[in-house]
C-alpha cells in the first residue's frame, strides 16, 4: 500500500494550490482519507477528511471555508483544494487512509483510525 501526496510549493498568501493524494495497492472506494499537516516544532494536526461515499466531510475551524476535500475513486486520487492561503497554512501535508468499509459515512478525525499514510508534501505560504 502506497500513499503519495503531491501538489505542494511556494504560493503567496491568498493564493491557492491543490494537493493530490494517490493510492496503490488499495482501492480508495473502500476507504476514508484524511489530511493532516505539521509545521516546524508543532504537533501534527488534522485537516480534514473525506468519507468514502463522499457523504460526509470534515474541517478543522481554521481552515472551513478555505479549503475543500474531495475524492474521484475512479482515479484512486483524493483532492485538498486550499484558497485564500495564510502563513499559517505552512506546514508539510500527509494524506491517510482509513478502512471504512461498511462505514461508507465515516470521516474520521483521529490519528489512530487511519492505518496507511504518505510521505507528506511541503507547503510554503510567504511573501
Amino acid at each position: 500500500v502506497q500513499l503519495q501526496a503531491s501538489g505542494g510549493g511556494l504560493v503567496q498568501p491568498g493564493g491557492s494550490l491543490r494537493v493530490s493524494c494517490d493510492a496503490s495497492g488499495i482501492t480508495l472506494d473502500y476507504y476514508a482519507i484524511g489530511w493532516f499537516r505539521q509545521a516546524p516544532g508543532k504537533e501534527r494536526e488534522g485537516v480534514s477528511s473525506i468519507s468514502s461515499s463522499s457523504g460526509k466531510t470534515y474541517y478543522a475551524d481554521s481552515v472551513k471555508g478555505r479549503f475543500t476535500i474531495s475524492r474521484d475513486n475512479a482515479k484512486n486520487t483524493v483532492y485538498l483544494q486550499m484558497n485564500t492561503l495564510k502563513p499559517e497554512d505552512t506546514a508539510v501535508y500527509y494524506c491517510a487512509a482509513a478502512s471504512a468499509n461498511p462505514r461508507t459515512f465515516w470521516a474520521p478525525v483521529a490519528e489512530a483510525s487511519y492505518a496507511f499514510w504518505g510521505q507528506g508534501t511541503q507547503v510554503t505560504v510567504s511573501s
